[in-house]
């Protein structure tokens, strides 16, 4: 139980650490004092030194009491700063005060059922774009795109792409800065999203992209793409059957969906000894079931698996299934569907 205690305050404390960028500031400095720390943060000294404090106790910042200086261990710094991206933990870890605020609404949820709506959720796009950063953005071009050989080639030449779920549009604008050819549209039921996605092709002047506040469950008859993809989205679909059935009808022959999903099992008893285990299921129930649950959706939680993904790509008519793991990405798998 201590471990637990311990593991959950050092959770907190590193998330903060990232939002304030206290492990950038610590790994760019000599071992400093703590006010030094606070005065190259911009920050007020007494909470920088509880802070180090908090973060000296649980190991992760060494501290020197003859010179009274802290500082972060360069193997520490390769997982907690933004240089370290992909690798930085720091970013996942804001999940758990994330999801800690909606704590009492979800016990509303436990006892009368139904479920809770993105907007309860504050700076969960935020989150989500630098989740999308470092396991998505971070590899397309040496990793993602080559799973599909040719790819990158009918990019190139000039194709129509179409993402589920595109949050804030980071892999959507990567790919059409790239690609000036193809034609590149993001879809999310999110309008902050949206908007954010839409400033952020303006801002960089990407012209063959656009962003629409659209359920991928209603995409209108007749919509079309060579390419659809879906990074970390369908297992928070509503009706995640009828998403996975749209993106089969809107294909080609020739065409291709590129799937990014948590790299769990279907069956509980395989994911005990899953190293973060503890963590899928926990933010399942806090949040990817529930956002489902709260439109009347299947609720498929974060752990629907790969037996089961399977099994409802196969239903949707894709007769082509791969199954692929990537070094950079130890949380999810990638699935390249055919028909």
């Amino acid at each position: 139980m201590r471990d637990i205690h311990n593991g959950a305050a050092t959770a907190l404390a590193v998330s903060l650490g990232h939002r304030l960028r206290l492990f950038d500031v610590l790994a760019g400095l000599p071992p400093s004092s703590s006010q030094a720390v606070a005065d190259a943060a911009g920050l007020e000294e007494r909470y920088v030194r509880e802070w180090l404090a908090a973060l000296t106790a649980a190991g992760v910042v060494e501290w020197d009491p003859p010179s009274g200086t802290y500082e972060l261990p360069p193997e520490h710094a390769a997982v907690l700063t933004r240089r370290a991206s992909p690798k930085n933990m720091a970013v996942s870890l804001q999940f758990v005060p994330l999801l800690a605020a909606v704590e009492s609404d979800l016990m509303t949820c436990f006892r009368e059922g139904g479920g809770l709506g993105y907007d309860h959720y504050d700076r969960f796009q935020e989150v989500m774009a630098e989740m999308s950063s470092q396991t998505v953005v971070s590899a397309l071009f040496d990793a993602v795109l080559p799973l599909v050989p040719g790819l990158a080639g009918r990019l190139q030449e000039g194709i129509d792409v179409l993402d589920v779920g595109c949050g804030r549009g980071r892999a959507m604008v990567a790919l059409a800065s790239a690609y000036p050819n193809s034609r590149f549209v993001g879809i999310d039921i999110a309008p902050d999203a949206v908007a954010e996605a839409r400033a952020r092709s303006e801002e960089l002047r990407v012209r063959n992209v656009r962003f629409e506040v659209l359920d991928a469950a209603a995409i209108p008859a007749g919509t079309t793409a060579d390419v659809v993809t879906a990074f970390d989205a369908i297992h928070d679909q509503a009706d995640p059957e009828r998403v996975l059935a749209n993106v089969r009808r809107m294909l080609p022959p020739d065409g291709v969906f590129l799937m990014q999903e948590m790299a769990a099992s279907s069956h509980l008893e395989e994911n005990r000894a899953h190293p973060l285990g503890a963590f899928l299921y926990t933010l399942s129930f806090a949040h990817c079931m529930t956002v489902s649950l709260a439109r009347d959706g299947a609720g498929l939680g974060t752990c629907w698996g790969r037996e089961r993904a399977i099994s409802m790509l196969g239903e949707a008519g894709f007769g082509s299934i791969e199954l692929h793991r990537l070094p950079h990405d130890p949380l999810n798998e990638f699935y390249v569907s055919r028909p």
